[in-house]
């Protein structure tokens, strides 16, 4: 990564970090952007060249590709479901504890935020997208893409309940374990 990759890469972490706390002890709709700004000690420009809407300052992450790269790492034998499971348990297993703090955070504020719920929706088709794409994504025939996106979105669905007890257990419990035991009861002898 170049210097100024990772000066961008501060910078946005800078911002989000900011914003997720402003939205926390002041409430998202009392926030503006102008005051994350001023929280991160840069111009308003600088958040929406980063973040287009004030909704990406908490949605915005970068775990599609990451996902979609475990998901083409998961043995080709198991199913497809299990495949995509395994993408998504290994996302949810990284990150350090303070990173995992600040996934709680956000978690709580797409739970709680009517705006961010609805548009946490968006972030899922994303995800899945990025899904069938590395599955084959536009090489695939119609019914075969089909049945990639309707698995995967079945995926992040039993992803997504365990993401909002994880969240609403103040991040108590496993979280790949959680997430294994949604992709169980929604498919039953998942591997």
């Amino acid at each position: 990564m170049s210097l100024r990759d990772r000066q961008r890469a501060e910078t946005r972490l800078r911002v989000q970090t900011h914003a997720v706390r402003l939205f926390t002890d002041v409430g998202y709709d009392a926030t503006t952007v102008a005051d994350v700004a001023a929280a991160a000690d840069v111009s308003t420009m600088t958040v929406y060249r980063h973040f287009p809407t004030k909704e990406d300052l908490v949605l915005y992450d970068e775990y599609d590709p990451v996902t979609a790269s475990a998901v083409i790492e998961a043995p080709a034998s198991l199913s497809l479901a299990a495949r995509i499971g395994r993408g998504l348990e290994s996302t949810a297993a990284l990150g350090t504890s303070e990173e995992k703090a600040f996934l709680l955070a956000r978690l709580r504020l797409m739970i709680s935020v009517p705006a961010l719920r609805a548009r946490h929706l968006d972030s899922q088709y994303a995800t899945a997208d990025a899904i069938v794409a590395a599955l084959g994504g536009s090489s695939l025939e119609p019914e075969e893409e089909f049945r990639v996106r309707a698995t995967a979105m079945a995926c992040l669905g039993a992803a997504h309940v365990a993401l909002i007890r994880w969240a609403k257990t103040n991040g108590e419990g496993d979280l790949p374990e959680l997430v294994r035991q949604a992709l169980t009861s929604v498919f039953g002898d998942y591997p």
